[in-house]
């Protein structure tokens, strides 16, 4: 006969598998994860989902990892978070042609899709918070300049956000 204790003792041993997984299946194999932002349609608040990085590749330098980490936050951001959640989202189509870091900013060009946010200012200061918190995540990294198609614009064709210098997160 059974102990009535057995039916606690498996689902007790049902939680800690599950909570092993859960911890080692949220992690890369070096440990390491970023931060991906998004901004929620109420505009101010940020929601979060860490995703893994690659450990650095053999004969990789260490400049042309921190390069790959940046191309890999910045196109984490522009793509957002699952379908499922309610954010505030780049354009359809909009996509990173490239990046590059001077110093403590990184560069992040973005695609011509990018000029045809139809949310105005709101839309256009959730999409790039989300961007420029995302980047400036990584270490070393404390600003973000935008540029569309390889040049520098003043603002978007809105207007509303000015990309003419490099964003920080004290700007929102």
């Amino acid at each position: 006969m059974r102990s009535p204790r057995f039916p606690l003792l498996v689902a007790l041993l049902v939680v800690v598998a599950a909570a092993y997984w859960y911890f080692h299946s949220q992690r890369a194999p070096n440990g390491e994860t970023i931060a991906v932002y998004h901004t929620k349609l109420d505009g101010t608040s940020l929601g979060s989902m860490r995703v893994s990085m690659r450990p650095r590749a053999p004969g990789e330098s260490a400049a042309e990892h921190r390069h790959n980490q940046v191309l890999y936050a910045a196109v984490e951001a522009v793509t957002g978070p699952p379908s499922d959640v309610n954010a505030i989202r780049f354009p359809p189509g909009t996509h990173v042609r490239s990046v590059a870091i001077d110093g403590s900013t990184a560069t992040v060009d973005l695609s011509k899709e990018v000029e045809t946010q139809t949310g105005g200012s709101f839309g256009e200061n959730g999409e790039f918070k989300a961007l420029v918190y995302t980047v400036t995540s990584l270490p070393g990294i404390d600003a973000v300049q935008v540029t569309v198609d390889g040049s520098r614009l003043e603002t978007l064709p809105g207007g509303h956000l000015e990309l003419d210098q490099p964003l920080r997160r004290s700007d929102w």
